[in-house]
């Protein structure tokens, strides 16, 4: 699925430290999400459809991705 993100307007967590390693997020049309590396704005994208970002940040916030050593 090609995604349109030239008007996309890209943002960093409120608890981004500025250290460079960070990735942006994106609210695009039809409920969609972009999410990047801030490192290399002109680089790839993942795109989420509504579903798979709810999905998503409700692993994050339940430990689902949290390294176990």
């Amino acid at each position: 699925m090609d995604t349109d993100l030239s008007g996309a307007h890209w943002f960093k967590s409120s608890y981004s430290q500025g250290g460079g390693e960070c990735v942006e997020v994106a609210y695009l049309d039809g409920g969609m999400v972009g999410v990047r590396d801030s490192k290399n704005p002109t680089g790839p994208a993942l795109v989420f459809t509504p579903g798979e970002w709810s999905a998503f940040t409700a692993g994050v916030n339940d430990g689902e991705f949290n390294r176990t050593n």
